[in-house]
């Protein structure tokens, strides 16, 4: 499923018009971007660190820089997008790094038991993410780039390349072999 253009929020929406709204201070603009980029950015967020409050902090570490650095973005020919995800792959690293620095804390279970649920599908479900989720761990950082812009965050390829500043076969190269290299680890396990 090909993510939403920015277009596809509104026939008339014209992004480059929304940021420069936003740069000079029109909030409803700002809301529209946040609108459209706050999901794509938490589901890369979130397919790159081990918990939601994680995911959530990181995101809105993403946010609060992309409004503080608002007024210095430049159109040079990329879409605000890749500037975007440009933030929040840095704001990942920044957040891996502090984890080192710290230690990883024990998970918590963010659950409440449910008895409607089927507990044994969820289960199932936790762990294989919990696989996929290690396996991509272990791929060169190129691909694991790709594989959580492409599948995490849902991008384009197109969009993948301008994010990451690489060529769009060479995206297309990064995520064969990735998506190669994650089939055989997963199906060791």
């Amino acid at each position: 499923m090909e993510p939403m253009a920015p277009s596809e929020l509104a026939p008339d929406f014209d992004e480059r018009l929304a940021v420069e709204q936003a740069q000079s201070g029109d909030q409803e603009a700002l809301s529209t971007l946040y609108t459209f980029y706050f999901p794509r950015v938490y589901r890369y967020v979130a397919g790159r660190v081990r918990s939601t409050q994680d995911a959530e902090d990181v995101t809105e570490e993403v946010f609060l820089k992309l409004v503080k650095n608002l007024q210095r973005y430049e159109w040079r020919g990329l879409p605000f997008g890749a500037w975007v995800f440009r933030i929040a792959r840095n704001e990942v690293v920044s957040h891996a790094r502090r984890q080192r620095r710290r230690g990883i804390p024990a998970q918590l279970s963010e659950t409440m038991p449910d008895d409607r649920q089927d507990h044994v599908a969820a289960y199932e479900l936790q762990a294989t993410i919990e696989v996929v989720r290690e396996a991509t761990a272990k791929l060169p950082p190129a691909q694991r780039d790709v594989i959580s812009l492409r599948f995490g965050a849902g991008l384009s390829v197109a969009e993948t390349a301008l994010a990451l500043g690489k060529t769009q076969n060479n995206v297309k190269v990064l995520q064969h072999k990735a998506i190669a290299k994650l089939q055989g680890m997963v199906a060791e396990e």
